[in-house]
């Protein structure tokens, strides 16, 4: 995804370099009324899409096939550094090239992926928008940053 230049460029390298640098985040999922959130390897295509592995037996997964509806954090978990939220949409993907697909792009990332031995399942994030948060910046509350909006058909 290319990005125009604008006001708010600082926030866009900010997400896209926070994405780049982090290989997990915490993910939170909610279904029947019982809120999760757990730790999961991820790899971006670019600052709205994330893909993830999941335990096919792991809570989460299953909250995502009933609830697609989901947050993350990419953070160290100081509210002194510079951290990200985001809400978005997760997707199962269905078929075995898509999970081959998926494993390549997070053991590129975090090939200590390796040492989890657990049947899997890919999952594709959409993020619908992200808020940067760097108490040092003067980010407080933090910046927003939302997908570019597609140029309508004429």
């Amino acid at each position: 995804m290319s990005w125009r230049a604008g006001p708010d460029d600082e926030v866009k390298n900010t997400v896209r370099e926070l994405l780049a640098t982090n290989k997990a985040l915490f993910l939170s999922t909610c279904a029947n009324d019982r809120p999760w959130v757990a730790g999961v390897y991820f790899a971006e295509s670019d600052a709205f899409h994330l893909t993830l592995i999941f335990e096919t037996d792991g809570r989460s997964l299953a909250n995502i096939r009933i609830n697609p509806h989901i947050a993350v954090s990419v953070s160290t978990g100081s509210a002194f550094d510079l951290y990200l939220q985001g809400e978005g949409d997760a997707e199962v993907l269905a078929g075995g090239e898509h999970l081959d697909a998926a494993r390549n792009a997070v053991r590129a990332k975090a090939p200590e992926i390796e040492l989890l031995k657990f049947r899997a399942a890919a999952v594709r994030v959409t993020i619908r928008h992200w808020r940067a948060t760097d108490v040092t910046l003067g980010w407080r509350p933090g910046k927003e940053l939302r997908p570019p909006m597609k140029p309508s058909p004429n």
